[in-house]
């Protein structure tokens, strides 16, 4: 008999009453308890947040800053609320300490009183970081903890980009102001560039004026020296006249009496004497007429002088002077000491002019001195015949010698007062051209100075950003969050129960093999008793559970489908992989129950369980311990969940073809191992009659 007419008679034992065909059922249906019932369970955990009870505790008592009112508290709570993440209840800080404790809830929230405060320190001198406060107790549920960091972590993550926004924009409107007042500074610096370029300029005429008031301050100076030298010489002489012309008269009024004899024997000597005199006014009244001469000429160049300097003054120095304070005094200086310089020549120019009668009354003196004198020297040789006439133009003369020489004398004592003014001036007025030549050297410097520092600012201001509103939020929300995740996903699984079902199906399949074999021999008792080959008892055992695994197969995935709601990329080569697996599955099985007998059971459970361990259904398989990853390459299961990943949510083929290379392999050896199994069956041994242990 050929082995599928043997698995054929081998499931129809089963139709044969009803507990055989409740076991087939069950047989059926049993794979839907691990498959279908375990990916239900948790099909969609992440979309079931909100039912989740979580304490939520807003003790934030709010802040000022730059005369705002900042809630950062009542407002995350406001968008928790709404945002419905979890079952939120607003308890107070004890009720949430007491709810997590006991399970009321999962975890709390906390935001501290001075959550506000710390939030708004970033625009003072002393900012400080803020923290969300989380409670949770690994005791009520160790996954939802878990969970709890990730989506409190975008919480957290959406407060900093908040505050972080407000921060960065305030120092954006700060960039803004500094703009606007570096422009005001430009603008500022272009109007002190203008001023200082025309103060450059006073400060050149200042100092041209002053090099010729320079020059005009020495011609006076010298030309005072002189005058005063001539009057030192007109008092020194009209002093030694006076006194002749005084020794004179006393002798003539001494010796009146007895002049006769006298002039007889001294007629030279008094016409010697008379000459002297003569000669003398004549020498007084040129040296007079120098002085007369010069004076108005001395006066008229000071006031030529002091009036430049008032006209400089005047142009340089109004009330929006374009020149400096410093200079602008200097330049006073300058105008007074002109002034006094003309007001010194004034005088000497008014004691001439004031005195005109009396210098015109002393030149006309010395003008009769000088002819009497020479009279007298022409007539001395008469003297005797005109002593008595002699005696009273002698004692006229002495009196006219008497005024000459005092009004001498305030002539020099004034040209002195004059020419120390003069002095004075002409020093005073050298260091004015000094400080005016320094001066306008500086404001050379200053107009370059000014320059570059209103093209600097200029070229600071075009540096110094300038944003709208637009802009504004814009960059704040680019520096607020730099970085944002940019996730591609290429083969998206809608659920956790999609990302799981490629490890819960082929645990559910390996299940309903290891049942079904609780329930059909390993191998055919009729193929056995039959002496049929050993290949044909192999596969007279394995084909009524492949089978089996294929009407399986069929309920899961329908139910997994239709009523759980699994959605496959390759549903056709979905299913027909499955097949494929519990094919394997139930080869591999039936060898461990056919070489090991009912120890095989135990064996198929064991193999089971290192087969989930090692597989990376879960976490990656390089997250697991170093005996699981050397596991990993040698079970089929491993190569079974790399490919159903690949045929439900999409990707590469490359692992679906290799694991059906790597599955025909296990049931083409664990179908050869059984044919081995058979062979030996064949033959009756003790430990075959007396078996050691019979479950």
């Amino acid at each position: 008999m050929r082995s599928p007419r043997l698995a054929a008679l081998e499931l129809r034992r089963f139709g044969r009453g009803r507990l055989p065909r409740a076991a087939l059922v069950a047989l059926l249906v049993l794979p839907l308890l691990y498959g279908a019932l375990y990916l239900w369970s948790f099909w969609d955990p992440y979309g079931r947040l909100d039912r989740v009870p979580v304490a939520l505790v807003d003790e934030d008592r709010g802040a000022t800053a730059g005369g705002q009112r900042i809630t950062a508290g009542d407002d995350l709570t406001k968008g928790l609320l709404k945002s419905e993440v979890f079952d939120w209840h607003r308890v107070s800080a004890a009720e949430a300490r007491r709810g997590v404790e006991d399970g009321t809830y999962y975890l709390s929230l906390t935001m501290p009183a001075d959550f506000s405060e710390r939030i708004a320190s970033s625009a003072g001198g002393s900012p400080e970081t803020s923290a969300l406060q989380v409670r949770t107790n690994d005791a009520n549920n160790y996954i939802v903890g878990q969970i709890s960091r990730t989506v409190f972590n975008e919480v957290r993550t959406a407060a900093s980009t908040k505050a972080s926004r407000s921060f960065l924009d305030r120092i954006f409107i700060s960039f803004s102001d500094i703009h606007g007042q570096t422009v005001e500074a430009a603008e500022g610096a272009d109007r002190l560039s203008g001023g200082i370029g025309k103060a450059k300029k006073g400060s050149q005429d200042l100092a041209d004026g002053l090099t010729e008031a320079k020059k005009g301050s020495g011609k006076l100076a010298k030309g005072l020296r002189r005058l005063d030298t001539g009057a030192g010489a007109l008092e020194s002489g009209s002093r030694r006249v006076a006194d002749g012309t005084q020794t004179l008269a006393d002798k003539v009024d001494a010796v009146h009496t007895a002049v006769g004899p006298f002039l007889k024997d001294n007629e030279k000597t008094i016409g010697d004497s008379a000459q002297l005199v003569a000669d003398s006014a004549k020498a007084i009244r040129r040296n007079l007429g120098t002085l007369v001469k010069r004076a108005p000429g001395a006066a008229r160049a000071a006031h030529a002088a002091s009036t430049g300097l008032d006209d400089v003054y005047a142009r340089r120095c109004p009330e929006s002077a374009a020149l400096p304070d410093a200079a602008c005094a200097d330049l006073e200086k300058a105008k007074e000491a002109a002034a006094d310089v003309a007001t010194v020549a004034d005088d000497v120019d008014t004691l001439i002019t004031d005195n005109d009668g009396d210098l015109k009354k002393l030149d006309a003196d010395l003008a009769g001195l000088q002819k009497k004198a020479q009279a007298l020297a022409d007539r001395a040789p008469h003297l005797s015949e005109d002593v008595d006439d002699a005696v009273k133009r002698i004692d006229e003369l002495n009196k006219g010698a008497g005024e000459v020489a005092a009004g001498a004398k305030k002539l020099h004592t004034g040209l002195g007062t004059a020419k120390s003014g003069a002095s004075d001036l002409d020093d005073g007025v050298g260091k004015l051209k000094t400080g005016a030549l320094d001066l306008n050297g500086g404001m050379y410097k200053l107009a370059d100075g000014s320059g570059k520092l209103a093209g600097g600012l200029h070229d600071g201001a075009k540096k110094i950003p300038d944003y709208d509103k637009k802009d504004r939020d814009q960059r704040t929300g680019v520096m607020a969050d730099p970085v944002q995740l940019a996730s591609r996903d290429l083969h998206h699984a809608p659920n956790y129960g999609t990302g799981f079902a490629p490890y819960f199906i082929p645990l559910s399949l390996w299940v309903g093999a290891m049942v079904a074999y609780m329930l059909i021999p390993p191998m055919n008792r009729r193929a056995l008793a039959a002496g049929a080959s050993s290949w044909r008892i192999a596969l007279a055992g394995w084909l009524p559970v492949v089978a089996v695994g294929a009407l399986q197969t069929a309920a899961l995935m329908a139910v997994l489908h239709w009523a759980v709601g699994l959605e496959m990329v390759r549903a056709g080569g979905t299913i027909a992989f499955l097949f494929l697996v519990a094919a394997c599955f139930a080869a591999i099985v039936q060898w461990l129950n056919a070489r090991f007998g009912p120890a095989g059971r135990i064996l198929v459970l064991a193999l089971l369980m290192l087969q989930l361990t090692s597989a990376g259904g879960t976490y990656p398989v390089q997250t697991s311990p170093g005996f699981f990853n050397a596991l990993h390459p040698f079970l089929p299961m491993s190569y079974v969940v790399d490919a159903l990943r690949r045929l439900i949510t999409g990707g590469s083929l490359g692992p679906v073809w290799t694991a059906c290379a790597v599955l025909a392999g296990f049931t083409a050896a664990a179908l050869a191992l059984t044919a081995l199994s058979a062979r030996r069956r064949q033959v009756w041994t003790l430990d075959r009659l007396h078996p050691e242990l019979s479950l």
